[in-house]
């Protein structure tokens, strides 16, 4: 490690505005390793609960055979990270939408009361990247191009599978710029935790010009995408009283 001192200063460059994309995208899926590993096996004597639409065997994300056991292994880290990561550069997608991808991912999970499992994570990791890319992005990805990344995926499938998860979401696709925050430092710390190492590199006069200029131009795009989201989404927590569900978020 590295530390700063009088005359030094050490930073990554990851900001809140403008995270490192590797490395978020590593403290995302360990986050969903953490909730997969940690879900509940039973409920009151009951199996863990799914909804069909994420159940990899009854919607396949590939034409090769699903393992029989394919509900049964959990995934590990690295796994995971592969999937996501893979999805984010045939996508071109940015690491702040890694970022909004599990806030929708636990959002989900503690909408509907389900968990996530060896049987349906990927779907799951799906539909949240497939909904974070539209809402965050400027330019946002098609149903037909994760059809062009997922050959073997139908577009009718997708677009199921986005109307579900928004169904599910109970359309609240809003993220405030305060949750946005939360979860990038609360994934720096679990990164930390666990030493996935964010590099440390000392600040130099140009470099703290370009955050500073960096930071600026972010936050003007946070505002406008914070009041034009406001405006072209809608929540049920607005229109009827609504059921208040405790989190099961790790890191919020």
């Amino acid at each position: 490690r590295k530390f700063s001192s009088c005359s030094t200063i050490f930073i990554d460059d990851s900001t809140v505005s403008q995270p490192n994309l590797k490395n978020t995208i590593k403290a995302v899926a360990l986050a969903i390793y953490f909730h997969i590993k940690n879900r509940n096996f039973s409920r009151n004597g009951q199996e863990a609960r799914t909804l069909i639409i994420f159940d990899e065997k009854k919607y396949p994300l590939s034409k090769e055979p699903v393992q029989s056991d394919y509900d049964k292994r959990d995934p590990e880290h690295k796994t995971i990270y592969r999937f996501v990561r893979n999805l984010f550069n045939a996508a071109q997608l940015t690491s702040e939408c890694a970022i909004v991808t599990l806030v929708y991912l636990e959002r989900l999970l503690t909408y509907t009361e389900i968990d996530i499992m060896p049987a349906n994570w990927k779907r799951i990791i799906l539909g949240a990247i497939l909904l974070a890319s539209k809402v965050w992005d400027d330019q946002a990805v098609w149903n037909v191009d994760f059809c062009q990344i997922l050959k073997d995926i139908a577009v009718e499938d997708m677009n199921e599978l986005e109307r579900q998860f928004l169904e599910a979401l109970q359309f609240n696709i809003n993220v405030p710029s305060s949750i946005y925050a939360k979860y990038y430092f609360h994934l720096r710390e679990l990164a930390d935790a666990h030493d996935l190492v964010f590099p440390m590199e000392p600040l130099s006069k140009e470099r703290a010009l370009k955050l500073e200029a960096m930071s600026s131009v972010c936050e003007d795009k946070l505002k406008l995408w914070s009041k034009s989201n406001h405006h072209r989404s809608g929540s049920l927590d607005g229109s009827k009283a609504t059921r208040r569900f405790s989190s099961k978020a790790i890191i919020s």
